[in-house]
């Protein structure tokens, strides 16, 4: 590192190489330098090298091993990210590593005693936590005025054929592995880091084209004491009509609905409400009913630089990104602590493990 500028090379220039780190890299010019490049498609090599100046490699391994760089920005094809992680953090390299960060907890532990070992930063990059819309979420939960939250369902999908490499197994495909760590990172922060959920899956594959992984999956976290929301997450390639609005939060006095660009929720005051006096039995062949004063309020994202959308995902918005390297940066300068940690990381491997193991879904290859 000099002058404060952290010298970047980036495995892969896929979807999130490229369209995602690639591009806030770029325009992050006062802190970060894209050194170089490893992708094995020729083209993506040559946009590197005029684009960003890079020195370009068709191995990351080589690419590793030639060194000259900072940190080392894995966004290779999920089953790399265990041993290109490993192989950057043993030559001196601090990490950013993308989802899924592993298979499993095993080969997350393996990851993290390199970087102690190593005495380097091992950072996960989860760009849909720091994101407008989930950061008001939490605040208006954390202010009190929708009561306990007794249930929660987010909704991740849409209606897609695909044919790509994330569709098969071996690759770790599949839903739970693509799109899941998005939906259980914002699930585990509202259970509660510092509770371990207990977890229910049900997942099945119907690739139109013969692959194997699932593209169709439900998953609930829930509390055996009761004590934490239960959480519904449905990810799904099915979803030819909408699901509704991508959050539906239930509380003891209200309930929030909406999605990454606007959020409605609606509450009342107990202090406020009628007092009632519990009947033994029905009285004049009704249900109980009662007038609350419901107080309605929304929030939408703001024009600008918010809704400037990086990557493939509406809801990847360019604020998730900048946040992370931010924090990456303050970090290697000694300026702070990791905003996304590893142990809970370590929580999301655990229940994506987990869903695997309750479901053993037949294998094409």
């Amino acid at each position: 590192m000099q002058d404060g500028i952290i010298r970047v090379a980036i495995g892969g220039q896929g979807r999130s190489g490229y369209n995602i780190h690639a591009r806030h890299l770029e325009k992050d010019k006062d802190r970060y330098r894209i050194v170089a490049v490893a992708d094995q498609i020729a083209e993506r090599r040559k946009d590197a090298r005029e684009q960003f100046g890079a020195r370009t490699y068709t191995d990351w391994s080589k690419m590793i091993k030639a060194g000259d760089f900072d940190l080392f920005v894995n966004a290779l094809p999920s089953i790399m990210h265990t041993p290109a992680t490993i192989e950057a953090l043993n030559a001196g390299a601090h990490v950013l590593c993308e989802k899924p960060m592993a298979k499993n907890v095993r080969e997350f532990d393996r990851m993290v005693a390199a970087s102690k070992r190593n005495k380097r930063m091992l950072a996960p990059f989860q760009n849909n936590r720091p994101q407008p819309f989930f950061e008001k979420i939490n605040e208006i939960i954390d202010s009190g005025v929708l009561g306990k939250i007794v249930y929660i369902r987010s909704v991740w999908g849409g209606f897609a054929r695909r044919w790509d490499w994330q569709t098969w197994q071996e690759n770790l495909g599949g839903s739970l592995f693509n799109t899941g760590p998005h939906g259980l990172d914002q699930a585990l922060k509202l259970f509660g880091f510092n509770r371990t959920p207990k977890v229910f899956c049900r997942m099945d594959s119907h690739n139109a084209f013969g692959a194997d992984a699932e593209d169709h999956c439900t998953v609930t976290l829930y509390d055996s004491k009761r004590e934490a929301p239960q959480i519904d997450i449905i990810i799904s390639a099915y979803m030819a009509y909408s699901q509704g609005e991508m959050y539906n939060i239930c509380g003891t006095y209200g309930g929030l609905s909406g999605g990454a660009t606007n959020l409605n929720w609606r509450y009342f005051d107990p202090e406020k409400a009628p007092k009632q006096k519990m009947w033994n039995w029905s009285v004049d062949r009704q249900y109980t009913r009662e007038d609350l004063n419901w107080i309605e309020k929304n929030w939408n994202l703001d024009e600008g630089k918010d809704r400037d959308a990086v990557g493939y995902t509406l809801r990847s918005f360019s604020s998730g990104p900048a946040r992370i390297y931010s924090n990456i940066h303050d970090v290697l300068c000694g300026k702070g602590k990791l905003e996304i940690t590893l142990p809970q990381i370590r929580k999301q491997i655990a229940v994506i493990a987990e869903c695997h193991r309750q479901n053993k879904l037949p294998r094409s290859r």
